[in-house]
């Protein structure tokens, strides 16, 4: 009988896969709805802010909205995932194939909801005009109530006749086949509001109200809008939504920080089961999310990452955030290898690699074990037996800060140059590397695997726990507080010839806002942004859509509880964020926390879920204690819970390598070229780290193919070059790999002449040779700045002047942020960028001095007031001791709203950090700066001549509604 049951499944299967119908029936599984948004990059008729509203008001209902503002996304094997399309935008014409599809889809029986300024989309097509129901010809605007003239339809059940201010529409070309459910009435017309229709096999709604957010946040339409939906995607889609049983979680009263002061104040929300969690966590609708492991195996998991065999290994911390021990070796933290035996994708064995740990926070593979971040040491955890087991441990480095558990070292990774790199926070470094000293707070660095070289490499704006490499070496950076994308272009040490030069990182991220699907958002600072951005893994695999490739970042907002696509772009020699990507996962349960989201073996995205109510770390709010850690102190703190997910493309491509042997030379070299950067960066550390030189021949084979991939690049050539540098075979000594590196300064791929002007030794030839490949004009900039990196390590010489000269004649090197900047340091002309106030001379004569500070972890100034009189010269001083940047803005009296929303749209504005976040506005008298931490700033001002309360604030994003004081100004 099994085996007859068993036969029957088989020929079962195997029907669904001759006949598509019966696919359908599979399809009749309970799921949630998939709803495609199309919008448009306009303000006006904001569609990304209406679909924001909608996606958090109808989340838990089951309803997931996926936004997008590319019309040829109108295409027949995009719609059929959806269950219906929302349109709310202004296109003027639509395409024959996009129209076709539209219509094909709508009639073959999914839902179409064009909502108020969508019936004036598309005119050119009399068919669409039809399907919509009618075209908008005029309107006022008016406060006016929507009159219902069908109270039993579907689409008005629970909707009352709700008043708001909106556009009063206007129609034409109405269709007979409209069946009106509300009006606008005036005192001489009746103009139909909302209708609905069949059209084939599917339905339309369509409602004219939805001007901006008067309309989007009134609760009658947001009925009206879900109802229509829920009537449009068809009997079908409807059952199925109906019969999944979403979680409903229990909320109690809590004391909960309330950083944002609402009223009423935050409830606890219950923890969920990891299957109810991801019924409310949405992804991608070609994706799916798929638990790898969760709570009692694993808990707290702060950082993993995967060996040669393809086995996840993961920190667990329950120490952190407080727990902070002199004594390292007795914490209660671990390091555990996690293995999936029976290939049915769940961790079946767990294997504790190391224990006795305290607050780890970081870690990347080395020799027969791993480096771990441990502060203040870098610790090496090596298995001398092969049991799996770490049995020797060594401190390699020491003089990372330990006063801030989430401000220390973070995102190890293994880097083209075959150096580990790193961020840290403003806990910083400060210690000795070989015989030399170092002190440096957040920013970028890398050192070598046996910790006796370290280099600060750029510092950061605040706490920087993000870090991903491209698949041509460009790296990329996230800080937690509004900067969730970063380029790094110069190093520190070139920086470093010009004073005043202080970060080599740009800020290129192009929108504030995140995309959450909880109504219930908390955090500190950076409201409705990204105040807790962490992570910047690309996507450097083949397993997902073309659109991934080498071009997607994925950045981890755990306060969000969501994972951001950041749509990455060249920009000259740097890059930007191009549009704005939404998200790859957002959940609706807020104990989902997503801190880290890296491509794995598989091709996957795998997710670490901290899983936590309490995310926030400081500053500590009213009525809570400051730990040891400098977190608040909250019983709320979870220490039980954690998860590993995977998301998956359904129709990806089984992975080509599972495992490498670190003795099969040929296997190594074969895996430089495989399609997923994971398995090829495993192969260049295990060949580096065997120092066989006899895989030389075969790495200059691979150099020596010039083809070029789908996206224009060649990898396998780049981490081969790398390979040899790593050999030592390009010292000098083997004319034949530096006639290899040679050759590849001409190879067709931009990522593979940039490594060879950064792998051929530094010697007396190289600049001629430099110049003889062209590289200093090479159509690709980056590779110019590369050269003129390298370049800045030359001694002074004729050529070298002749080189500088020449590039700064050409427009694009001038226009080009990055090269410019190059071209200012090795030239005598450099320059400053002048100070946003000019700062006090130090001979400057005033009447009266007075100085601020920052109170620490507290986004407070120590004075909320000080007294000045009218008409005099007052010298103010801010210093700043905290630990992320502050400014100080005087105002007006009575501007501080004013100033203060300003500052706020300015922080949603991408050269936001450029103007340092200070609105351009006559209520703003004088002001520094942002100030680093650690740094001061003094100006000058004439006090007004008229008494008052002059309010002055810090405008950093977020701050000034908490970070602020009065200078009072009395009479002369």
């Amino acid at each position: 009988m099994h085996k007859r049951s068993s036969w029957l499944l088989l020929f079962t299967i195997g029907l669904c896969t001759l006949f598509p119908a019966c696919k359908n029936s599979r399809d009749d599984l309970p799921r949630r709805l998939e709803i495609l948004f199309l919008g448009h990059t306009s303000e006006h008729h904001n569609s990304e802010q209406l679909a924001g509203i909608l996606s958090k008001e109808y989340f838990k209902d089951g309803i997931n909205i996926s936004y997008t503002t590319t019309p040829d996304d109108l295409n027949e094997e995009n719609l059929n995932k959806y269950d219906g399309l929302i349109l709310y935008a202004n296109y003027d014409s639509i395409t024959p194939s996009q129209e076709k599809a539209l219509l094909q889809y709508v009639k073959s029986g999914r839902g179409f909801i064009p909502l108020h300024c969508a019936s004036y989309c598309f005119r050119n097509s009399p068919e669409v005009v039809e399907l919509i129901g009618g075209q908008f010809l005029s309107h006022q605007v008016d406060s006016f109530y929507a009159v219902i003239t069908d109270t039993v339809h579907p689409v008005m059940k629970n909707v009352q006749a709700f008043k708001t201010t909106d556009e009063t529409y206007v129609h034409d070309k109405l269709s007979k086949a409209i069946k009106v459910l509300t009006e606008r009435v005036d005192s001489s017309h009746h103009e139909p509001y909302t209708w609905v229709r069949d059209y084939g096999d599917g339905r339309v709604f369509y409602t004219a109200y939805g001007h901006d957010e008067k309309t989007f946040n009134n609760p009658g339409f947001q009925q009206l809008v879900k109802n229509g939906i829920l009537w449009a995607v068809g009997d079908k889609a409807l059952k199925r939504l109906k019969s999944l049983k979403i979680p409903s979680p229990v909320y109690t009263d809590a004391v909960i920080p309330n950083y944002e002061q609402r009223n009423p104040a935050p409830k606890l929300q219950a923890s969920l089961s990891p299957a109810e969690s991801m019924l409310l966590t949405q992804v991608p609708v070609d994706f799916e999310l798929q638990l790898f492991a969760s709570e009692p195996d694993i808990i707290n998991p702060i950082y993993m990452n995967w060996d040669e065999r393809g086995r996840l290994w993961v920190i667990e911390t329950v120490d952190y955030p407080n727990t902070v021990l002199e004594d390292k070796q007795k914490g209660d933290d671990r390091i555990k290898i996690l293995e999936d035996t029976n290939g049915d994708g769940k961790a079946d064995k767990f294997t504790i690699f190391a224990d006795k740990l305290n607050i780890p926070t970081s870690f990347t593979f080395s020799g027969n074990g791993i480096i771990v971040a441990q502060a203040p040491y870098f610790i090496s955890l090596q298995d001398t037996n092969g049991d799996d087991k770490a049995d020797k441990r060594d401190t390699i480095m020491t003089g990372w800060g330990i006063f801030d558990t989430h401000a220390g070292p973070s995102n190890f990774r293994y880097g083209f140059d075959n150096q580990i790199w790193g961020t840290v926070g403003y806990s910083g470094f400060k210690g000795k590397v070989g015989n030399d000293s170092m002190h440096f707070s957040q920013g970028l660095y890398h050192f070598r695997q046996d910790g006796k070289q370290l280099e600060y490499l750029s510092t950061t704006s605040n706490n920087t726990w993000g870090l991903g490499f491209s698949e041509e070496f460009d790296v990329f950076i996230s800080t937690a507080n509004n900067t969730h994308s970063g380029f790094y272009g110069l190093p520190k040490k070139l920086l470093d010839v010009v004073p005043g030069k202080e970060t080599g990182i740009d800020k290129i991220d192009n929108h504030y806002a995140i995309h959450v699907v909880t109504k219930n958002l908390r955090q500190v600072d950076v409201f409705g942004g990204f105040t807790a951005a962490a992570g910047h893994g690309l996507y450097t695999a083949r397993n997902f859509p073309k659109e991934y490739w080498n071009h997607i970042a994925f950045v981890c907002e755990p306060t969000g509880r969501l994972i951001h696509k950041q749509i990455l772009e060249q920009n000259g020699a740097g890059f930007k964020e191009k549009g704005d990507g939404w998200n790859i996962l957002a959940s609706a349960d807020e104990w989902m926390g997503p801190i880290q989201a890296e491509v794995g073996p598989d091709g996957a995205l795998w997710v670490a879920d901290w899983y936590d109510f309490i995310i926030q770390h400081n500053p500590t709010p009213p009525g809570f204690e400051t730990g040891k850690g400098n977190a608040h102190i909250n019983p709320l703190r979870d220490h039980d819970r954690g998860r590993i997910y995977r998301v998956v493309y359904k129709n990806a491509k089984p992975s080509a390598i599972k495992s490498l042997d670190k003795k099969d030379l040929k296997g190594l070299t074969k895996a430089l070229t495989d399609d997923n950067m994971f398995w090829r960066t495993h192969a260049q550390r295990l060949l580096v780290e065997a120092g066989n030189k006899d895989v030389l021949p075969d790495l200059y084979k691979i150099v020596q193919n010039e083809s070029l991939d789908e996206t224009g690049i060649n990898a396998p050539a780049i981490h081969a070059l790398w390979t040899i540098h790593g050999l030592n075979a390009l010292n000098g000594d083997n004319q034949e790999a530096l006639d290899v590196a040679l050759k590849a300064l001409h190879h067709p791929a931009a990522g593979v002449r940039k490594a060879a002007i950064q792998v051929l030794p530094k010697n007396a030839a190289y600049l001629a040779q430099l110049n003889k490949a062209n590289v200093f004009k090479d159509k690709d900039l980056r590779v110019r700045l590369a050269a003129l990196v390298a370049l800045s390590g030359l001694p002074a010489s004729a050529e070298k002047a002749g080189i500088l000269a020449e590039m700064a004649k050409q427009p694009d090197n001038i226009n080009d942020r990055w090269i410019q900047e190059a071209l200012q340091i090795l030239s005598p002309a450099a320059t400053i960028q002048p100070a946003i106030t000019e700062a006090a001379a130090p001979t400057a004569k005033y009447d009266q001095f007075i100085q601020l500070k920052v109170v620490k972890e507290a986004m407070k100034y120590d004075r909320q007031t000080f007294t000045v009189k009218a008409g005099s010269t007052i010298k103010i001083e801010l210093q700043n001791p905290d630990f992320m940047q502050h400014n100080l803005l005087v105002l007006q009296p009575g501007s501080l709203e004013k100033v203060g929303a300003a500052a706020d749209n300015l922080a949603k504005d991408p050269i936001g950090v450029s103007k340092q976040y200070i609105p351009d506005l006559p209520e703003v008298l004088a002001g520094t700066p942002l100030i680093n931490p650690g740094g001061s700033y003094a100006f000058i001002l004439k006090v007004p001549d008229t008494p008052g309360e002059y309010p002055y604030i810090c405008s950093f994003p977020g701050h000034w509604r908490i970070m602020k004081g009065i200078m009072q100004v009395t009479k002369k």
